[in-house]
């Protein structure tokens, strides 16, 4: 069984040497967190907790520079940084999705 949660995050950064994405500009990200397991009691996880963990995470970086945590901020490796704070906390195989504004999305994970 697949369930999942979804958070937002406003974040600004630049792409060295990028053509368009060189100069200081934001977006609000979309975060998704799908998790793979089988349910105990009628549930897989609480909804609550998984979203708790994503907003721990999150949390360190909503209204920051992703400058100040990665050397080439693309969405790629804010996917990859998440990812691997992410992994700490949860206990099950998942997927995360990071959305840099629409239509714009880096994926990772174990699922």
């Amino acid at each position: 069984m697949k369930i999942g949660v979804t958070e937002y995050m406003d974040c600004a950064h630049f792409l060295p040497g990028h053509s368009k994405c060189g100069t200081l500009h934001g977006h609000t990200y979309k975060v998704e967190v799908t998790i793979e397991g089988q349910p105990k009691r009628g549930m897989v996880v609480d909804f609550a907790d998984l979203k708790q963990s994503l907003r721990e995470v999150l949390g360190c970086y909503d209204h920051r520079s992703w400058n100040d945590f990665l050397e080439y901020p693309s969405v790629e490796n804010i996917c990859e940084l998440l990812s691997v704070k992410l992994k700490d906390r949860l206990a099950f195989p998942f997927t995360l999705r990071v959305w840099e504004g629409h239509g714009k999305w880096a994926e990772t994970g174990s699922i």
